[in-house]
């Protein structure tokens, strides 16, 4: 039920990063912060009524880019990325439904002992039933990130917006790393091309470049600071909008 609050949109998908899954351990699965996370996605989904869908990376389990600089097969490393995001939406999955929230997890690589084949048509029909849907398997295929795949599906569902949470304390897009550069200044908001341009690389291009395509807003803030999520979805100006 809302709380008498208009949320700024209705259908929202959020990109969680793999990293922030992980905690201070840097790798892995920390329960506490993934229930953390899942309570704040709960928290606003009920209070203001709106339809959440999210895509998880794996980054703290394994990264395909890394495995091909240390030897492997980029495709083979790929797919084993895949492979993580999977496992880390299966802990989301198990956190939120201990909270008594119904959940669909959608893999775009068949493996229907533990989630749905992605089908867009059965992904909008669950949340136009409430229910929370978690995509995973990135896109199917290798040589595209998590960042291409949560613009793909943001797309495809007709999300309002694509939410990019960060984990690392940085609260939106800066001129340079805030954490290695004093002078470095918040951006408040920037165009697709402005990313672009400058290289500013807080989602690869792809994914800028499929959101430009298709007039879909992007937002960068940071998911860890409490409150946040709401506030943003409230209508304060929090982290940094690209449209």
């Amino acid at each position: 039920m809302s709380d008498g609050i208009k949320p700024r949109w209705r259908r929202i998908l959020l990109k969680l990063s793999g990293e922030a899954f992980a905690g201070e351990a840097g790798y892995g699965i920390d329960g506490k912060v993934v229930r953390g996370i899942a309570e704040d996605i709960l928290a606003v989904k009920h209070d203001l009524d709106i339809e959440v869908a999210v895509v998880v990376g794996g980054g703290n389990i394994w990264r395909g880019l890394t495995g091909a600089e240390g030897g492997l097969d980029r495709a083979q490393a790929d797919y084993m990325g895949m492979l993580a995001t999977v496992i880390n939406a299966l802990a989301l999955q198990d956190i939120v439904e201990q909270q008594g929230v119904q959940t669909r997890l959608q893999s775009a690589i068949r493996m229907p002992q533990v989630a749905e084949e992605y089908i867009r048509r059965r992904a909008i029909r669950h949340l136009e039933k409430g229910r929370l849907v978690i995509f995973a398997a990135g896109t199917g295929n290798p040589f595209f990130t998590s960042d291409t795949s949560a613009a793909l599906r943001a797309v495809e569902i007709d999300a309002d917006v694509l939410l990019k949470g960060t984990h690392g304390g940085v609260d939106g897009i800066y001129t340079d790393d805030p954490r290695t550069n004093p002078e470095a200044t918040k951006i408040d908001k920037l165009t697709y091309l402005d990313v672009l341009n400058r290289n500013l690389r807080v989602m690869d291009s792809t994914a800028i470049t499929h959101a430009k395509e298709n007039g879909l807003p992007i937002v960068v803030f940071d998911l860890m600071a409490e409150g946040n999520l709401r506030s943003l979805l409230c209508g304060e100006a929090i982290g940094t909008i690209v449209e």
